[in-house]
């Protein structure tokens, strides 16, 4: 590897919760693994954006399909052999009618354009972390319904069917991290650590196999 893509929403941007501003790069998980991935030689590109989904539309805000700003990605000519992918969450708002296995397929077409361009073996497909119980309700985000918290939860298993059909590597955001309290939906500082830490020793394993 010589080049990460870590494409993703918010969570990958890096959106802070509490001030609701963008985490430093010291903060944020992309900037903590960019850090520590130099010492490899390996550089990281960072490329999330608020509000990105697989293939849906958002009602107020054009431009966030992320089947759509991944293949501008790889337009840009950055030498990319590898990519960190990390999408779902906003696909579960309630506009979109969603469900686990109708996400996962957005995941799998926006994975039809990275394997044009990536080996499989330099792929990480992460599922989101799970949306918080009572993000649905008025002080935190009305843009998703009790039923989006279900829909969160199941696509860790859809995600890993992908994962598998596709030859690529697969981790669960939520086996590690949880949102925070302040917003039900968003990494506090101590969760892009973690999570920081656990991409970082996967993309090491990736990296070893790849020798």
């Amino acid at each position: 590897m010589n080049q990460i893509l870590c494409f993703g929403d918010s969570n990958t941007w890096g959106y802070d919760p509490v001030s609701k501003q963008r985490f430093s790069a010291g903060i944020r998980w992309t900037g903590r693994l960019r850090y520590r991935l130099l010492e490899k030689n390996i550089k990281v590109l960072e490329d999330g954006l608020c509000g990105r989904t697989t293939v849906y539309e958002d009602e107020t805000r054009p431009g966030r399909k992320g089947i759509d700003s991944i293949r501008a990605a790889f337009d840009k000519k950055n030498e990319i052999d590898a990519v960190v992918i990390m999408l779902g969450t906003n696909d579960c708002k309630t506009f979109n009618k969603s469900s686990a296995i109708s996400i996962a397929n957005g995941m799998d077409d926006c994975l039809d354009i990275v394997l044009e361009h990536v080996a499989a073996k330099n792929v990480l497909l992460l599922s989101p972390i799970h949306l918080g119980e009572n993000v649905w309700h008025e002080e935190y985000d009305t843009e998703f319904c009790k039923g989006s918290v279900e829909v969160s939860k199941g696509l860790k298993k859809e995600y890993e069917k992908i994962a598998k059909k596709r030859g690529v590597y697969f981790l669960s955001a939520s086996d590690y991290v949880v949102p925070s309290r302040e917003d039900q939906e968003h990494l506090n500082e101590f969760g892009h650590r973690v999570l920081a830490d656990v991409i970082y020793n996967k993309i090491i394993q990736m990296n070893s196999n790849c020798a």
